[in-house]
């Protein structure tokens, strides 16, 4: 169920991939000796190949031929699933939501998947011990709260990419607890277990690490495949959907969902995987690696969101405009081009940061990291001044926010005393006069001087007071 954690441009072949992978690069280029008709050779999936989107597809001869045939002949239904197992996706997740986005943009009809059973089982895909287990309520609130940021990306592609060529496909977010809360243990595995081979499962990477690993494998992980398979099956009976993508280290995964449905209905599914994207020092981007960067505005602000994107090292740039952007190939290329003619203006690094800020936060959240940006780098006053509570504390998340009386005759050293800034006595008067305090980007250096009004109390009534360089105030005002 869960849509892996993305690695960006390095792929790192997993379950003999990249054989699979040099068979989908062979079935996806226009010289191939392929069956399919040219209009299916330019359409959809080459589209995402050439931007590095798909990387393993199964079963391999069918999708040499069938599934590029399916997409051409209307419209279909295309799954991914995420497992609530936090209270946000992350930046790993995000690149299986383009993937649908993409499928969408092209008329196909996609389902979101979120794992409220599933969840509480946990998937051992790429981990090396089981997850701690959660409660239902936990997975309640979690579901709750990533469909809620789903539906708002989607919603921002919609509204700001989608260029209105071609008439969007639906798209339903759908809960798999909705149709395992009505199962009991026995009659599910009589329905569904007797599908399901011991030694083609034990076969399966995910298993195999974990059986080989100190903590060894609890049977309940080891019946997750048994899950993600059978959610495979009740959407292609109810929806009609037939192609599933996940990450790279979902293939297991897939390849027990197709083998279900097939010993099941005999009907053909197919399965997609997406790269897993690393950081620039090939950790993997997740929860679990403990470098996540969230979807969540009150987990990763959009300044915050922003900022990632914009350091990304100058060799990942071109690929991460491929993946996570919908700017066009051509224009990727351009733009790249004005990139190498003045590297220092980091023209692909802001537009890159710009979109995918704009998908997760929409435009109101781009003008807020810009905003942010700003005011923290540029010391920009007007910035400030723009700046909303939120974006302040969101800013400096971990400033101490304080809400205060302004007194009349209220001076820069009460105003740093009254937030603990400084020190009582001698030493904080000093540091004051030392120069060592800036109130809303400016050296306030004279201990007894009046806060006045828009040079230390902004329009918005906010100071910012900085000690030092790193320990930030933020002072909200309140009149008598």
């Amino acid at each position: 169920m869960a849509a892996s954690m993305v690695r960006s441009c390095c792929y790192v072949p997993r379950h003999g991939s990249s054989s699979l992978f040099r068979r989908i690069r062979t079935f996806l280029t226009p010289k191939s000796n392929f069956h399919c008709s040219p209009p299916a050779l330019s359409g959809l999936l080459l589209s995402l190949n050439k931007r590095g989107i798909l990387k393993e597809s199964f079963p391999e001869n069918a999708a040499q031929d069938q599934l590029p045939r399916l997409l051409q002949s209307g419209a279909q239904t295309v799954y991914c699933g995420f497992d609530p197992t936090a209270d946000s996706l992350h930046v790993g997740n995000l690149l299986a939501i383009i993937g649908l986005l993409h499928f969408r943009s092209a008329g196909h009809h996609v389902l979101a998947v979120l794992g409220g059973a599933t969840a509480q089982i946990g998937d051992p895909s790429g981990k090396t011990s089981e997850r701690e287990r959660l409660s239902a309520d936990t997975v309640e609130e979690n579901t709750r709260s990533i469909r809620e940021s789903i539906q708002r990306i989607f919603t921002n592609h919609e509204l700001h990419f989608h260029g209105g060529s071609r008439k969007l496909g639906n798209v339903t977010v759908l809960n798999n607890m909705s149709w395992y809360k009505n199962w009991g243990v026995v009659g599910f595995l009589s329905e569904a277990g007797r599908h399901f081979r011991m030694g083609t499962m034990l076969s399966r990477h995910s298993v195999q690490s974990r059986l080989r690993s100190a903590d060894g494998m609890s049977l309940t992980e080891f019946t997750y495949q048994v899950f993600q398979a059978y959610d495979f099956h009740h959407l292609n009976q109810i929806y009609g959907c037939k192609i599933q993508l996940g990450g790279t280290d979902q293939l297991g995964n897939l390849m027990s969902g197709h083998e279900y449905i097939h010993k099941v209905t005999g009907e053909e599914v197919y399965g997609l995987t997406i790269p897993l994207v690393t950081s620039s020092v090939g950790d993997k981007l997740g929860k679990t690696a403990g470098n996540a960067v969230w979807l969540n505005r009150d987990k990763t602000s959009p300044f915050e969101l922003y900022q990632f994107f914009l350091r990304q090292p100058d060799a990942s740039v071109e690929g991460y405009l491929k993946l996570f952007t919908f700017m066009p190939l051509a224009e990727i290329e351009r733009l790249m081009e004005q990139q190498r003619e003045d590297p220092s203006k980091r023209l692909a690094h802001k537009r890159l940061a710009a979109e995918v800020t704009k998908l997760v936060h929409g435009k109101e959240g781009l003008e807020s990291a810009k905003r942010c940006t700003n005011a923290l780098y540029h010391s920009s006053v007007q910035a400030l001044e723009e700046m909303s509570d939120e974006e302040l504390q969101e800013l400096f998340r971990e400033a101490p926010f304080q809400e205060l009386l302004l007194e009349p005759g209220t001076t820069v050293i009460d105003a740093c005393r009254k937030v603990n800034a400084i020190p009582d006595g001698p030493r904080g008067y000093r540091m004051v006069s030392d120069g060592a305090v800036w109130l809303n980007h400016k050296r306030a250096d004279k201990p007894e001087q009046i806060l006045i009004p828009k040079l230390h109390i902004l329009s918005n009534g906010l100071t910012l007071l900085r000690v030092g360089k790193r320990n930030f105030y933020i002072i909200k005002w309140l009149s008598l």
